[in-house]
């Protein structure tokens, strides 16, 4: 694969497995813990409910700008976050290859979707943002690609809840100032029936199923936390 001047992969141009480098996260989730718990004041509840081996994927709401990073140094063990196209475009993207992140360029994010398939099936976490976009952060528009995952692979599902990325009102750009309270609560997992059924009716199940139990986390922490949910100022990609 040829990747652009920075390293990191391009805009147009095919990611597979073997782009991903598996020694990423071993730095970069140290960086994470670094801002949540130094340059940010992050509570992480529930982390107990991450499987620390084999094939997990971590789906959260997504309200703030910030989020992946403090998702990445929330989890309790290496994972690799599906991250879109577009940091891997800018100066810093060679960051972002470093820290073997997964590029999704979302008007074809087929891709990327193989390719955590693949590091799910090396046993590895995943992390997934199923909104595909920053908004409310209530998870009601999840998209197809983390029922396929989970159907799959057999991974169980972990839901996860950043809070305090965004205040209400504030808007989807809002980087936190430094010690601001933020949040990360982890859910039960979900593992989806083995007899869905095949094809779209199986698929529509899945993300029903996902949905429905990301949402009734993501109201829970809301309410074990105290902390509200942004409302709505606008979603942006």
């Amino acid at each position: 694969m040829t990747t652009a001047s920075s390293g990191s992969p391009s805009l147009g141009q095919r990611v597979t497995a073997a782009d991903i480098k598996r020694w990423g996260p071993v730095w970069s989730r140290r960086v994470g813990w670094f801002l949540d718990h130094v340059w940010w004041n992050t509570t992480v509840l529930g982390a107990e409910n991450v499987p620390r081996t084999g094939p997990v994927i971590v789906a959260s709401n997504h309200i703030g700008v910030v989020d992946g990073p403090v998702l990445h140094g929330a989890i309790p063990r290496a994972s690799h976050i599906i991250v879109k196209q577009e940091f891997f475009d800018s100066k810093l993207g060679f960051l972002m290859d470093w820290a073997g992140q997964i590029p999704v360029d979302r008007s074809s994010g087929r891709a990327a979707l193989v390719v955590a398939r693949d590091l799910l099936q090396e046993g590895r976490l995943v992390g997934i943002f199923p909104e595909g976009a920053r908004g409310t952060g209530d998870v009601q528009g999840v998209k197809a690609g983390v029922a396929w995952l989970a159907a799959q692979t057999g991974a169980p599902v972990v839901p996860a809840a950043c809070l305090g990325t965004r205040p209400r009102g504030a808007s989807v750009g809002h980087v936190p100032r430094p010690r601001a309270r933020l949040w990360v609560v982890f859910g039960e997992p979900l593992v989806l029936p083995t007899d869905l059924p095949r094809g779209k009716a199986g698929t529509q199940e899945a993300i029903r199923l996902v949905s429905e139990h990301m949402a009734r986390h993501v109201e829970a922490a809301v309410a074990r936390t105290g902390v509200a949910l942004p409302g709505d100022a606008g979603r942006r990609d």
